[in-house]
C-alpha cells in the first residue's frame, strides 16, 4: 500500500510577468515591512529591482539582504538574522535561486524561533509560528519554493543540514519564466541537471507514494523534454516555463518522499572540494541509476521513465539505458561524468575516497534510497565514476 501524509502548502502562481503581482500578494498577507533575500548575482541581473519595485509600488517598506553565498551557511543565517532584528520585518521574500530561498527560510527559523540554525537540523523543530514568506525562484532547479526544508551548511563542519518544518513552507510561490532568461548558460545547465535528479530520485525512494509518484513523473515529463530546448534556445519562454514548473513539481515530490543516494554522494564532494551541487549530483547520478537498476522493482520504475522518452528496453537494461541518456545530457550541458575531470587531483581523491564513502553513507538522504549502500558500497560508487 502507498501510505502517505502530505500537506499541500504554497499557493502557486505561474506565468510570464507574475513578478509584478508580488506587491499585491504581500499586501494580501498584511505585510508592511518586507525583508528581501537575494544574492548579488540576482541583484546584478536586475531581478531584485523588479521585485523591489512591485513591493514599493504598493507602499511597503523594504530592505534587501544580499550577504549570502552559493551554498548558504550558518554564518550567512546569523548575518541575516542580525539584519532582521534591526529591521523587524513582517514578511520575508526569497527572490533568487535555491540559495536565496533557503537562506530566507533559515533566517525565518532563527528570527522567529530563536537559538541557532543547528537547532533546527531535522524535521519539525520549529518552536513557534514563523513569518509568512513568498518565494520567487529565478532558476529552474532546487524546487525550494515548494518545500518546507532549508538546506544550510554548518560553517564549522561544512556538513549540509536539512532543516524542515511545516511552518517554514512558503505561503506563495511565483513562477515567472521571464526571470530565468538572464541566467548564464552554466547556471541553466547546473540547475536543470539538479532538477532532473530530483525527479529521478524521488520516483524510486523507499518512501515513494501516490502523491510523490504523480509529482515525480509529471516533473520528469516536463524536465526531460524541455532541458535540451533551453540549452539550444535560452529565449524559448515556453521551454523555460516547463523547466520551472517541472522543478517545482520535483520539489513537491521531495517534500512527499525525499531523495536518495545520488544526493548523499554529491554532498561530500561539495563539502570537501567545493564542486557545484548540480555538477556533483550530476556526476554521481549515472552510477546510482546503474546500481539501483539491478533491483528488478526499481528497474521497472526506470523503464516507465524511459517510455516517457519514447525508449523501450527490457527491464534488465533500464538502469543502464537511463544512465546513458543522463550522461548524454550531462555532456550536452557542458558538464562532466567522471570525477577525474573535475578539479580534484587523483591523489587527493584516492586518499579521501574512504572518508567520502563514510560521509555519503551517513547522509540523511541515503536512508531513503531504495537500495541501502553502506560506506564501502558508497566508496565503490565513487570509484565507478572516478
Amino acid at each position: 500500500m502507498l501510505s502517505f501524509d502530505f500537506l499541500q502548502r504554497p499557493r502557486f502562481i505561474s506565468g510570464p510577468g507574475v513578478i509584478n503581482q508580488l506587491g499585491a500578494l504581500a499586501k494580501e498577507l498584511s505585510a508592511t515591512r518586507v525583508l528581501i533575500v537575494s544574492d548579488l548575482g540576482v541583484v546584478a541581473a536586475g531581478l531584485y529591482k523588479k521585485g523591489l519595485d512591485s513591493l514599493e509600488a504598493v507602499g511597503l517598506t523594504c530592505l534587501g539582504f544580499h550577504d549570502l553565498h552559493e551554498n548558504p551557511s550558518t554564518d550567512d543565517i546569523e548575518a541575516g538574522v542580525k539584519v532582521a532584528k534591526d529591521f523587524q520585518p513582517d514578511l520575508l521574500v526569497g527572490l533568487g535561486g535555491g540559495s536565496s530561498m533557503d537562506c530566507a527560510k533559515g533566517i525565518n527559523f532563527v528570527y522567529s524561533c530563536g537559538g541557532r540554525m543547528q537547532d533546527y537540523w531535522g524535521k519539525g523543530k520549529a518552536t513557534s509560528d514563523m513569518l509568512p514568506m513568498i518565494a520567487v525562484p529565478t532558476t529552474a532547479g532546487t524546487g525550494s519554493e515548494s518545500q518546507s526544508y532549508a538546506l544550510i551548511s554548518d560553517s564549522q563542519t561544512h556538513v549540509k543540514m536539512a532543516c524542515g518544518d511545516p511552518r517554514a513552507a512558503c505561503r506563495v510561490a511565483l513562477l515567472d519564466p521571464e526571470l530565468t532568461v538572464t541566467q548564464p548558460t552554466r547556471v541553466t545547465a547546473l540547475t536543470g541537471i539538479d532538477a532532473m535528479t530530483h525527479a529521478l530520485e524521488t520516483f524510486v525512494t523507499k518512501d515513494r507514494n501516490a502523491v510523490s509518484l504523480a509529482y515525480s513523473r509529471a516533473a520528469w515529463q516536463y524536465l526531460s523534454h524541455s532541458f535540451s530546448k533551453v540549452l539550444e534556445d535560452p529565449y524559448d519562454l515556453d521551454a523555460r516555463s516547463r523547466m520551472q514548473i517541472g522543478a517545482c513539481m520535483a520539489g513537491m515530490a521531495i517534500e512527499a518522499s525525499m531523495l536518495g543516494a545520488a544526493h548523499a554522494l554529491a554532498n561530500p564532494l561539495t563539502a570537501h572540494f567545493g564542486i557545484a551541487h548540480g555538477q556533483a549530483v550530476g556526476v554521481m547520478m549515472p552510477a546510482v541509476l546503474r546500481a539501483n537498476g539491478r533491483d528488478t522493482h526499481i528497474a521497472e520504475l526506470y523503464r516507465t521513465l524511459l517510455v516517457d522518452l519514447g525508449i523501450h528496453v527490457p527491464c534488465d537494461k533500464a538502469g543502464d539505458t537511463l544512465a546513458d541518456w543522463f550522461v548524454k545530457h550531462l555532456h550536452m550541458a557542458g558538464l562532466v561524468d567522471r570525477i577525474s575531470l573535475l578539479n580534484i587531483t587523483e591523489t587527493n581523491f584516492d586518499s579521501i575516497k574512504s572518508t567520502l564513502g563514510k560521509a555519503a553513507a551517513a547522509q540523511w538522504t541515503a536512508s531513503f534510497n531504495p537500495v541501502i549502500y553502506d560506506a564501502s558500497k558508497m566508496e565503490r560508487l565513487y570509484e565507478s565514476v572516478s
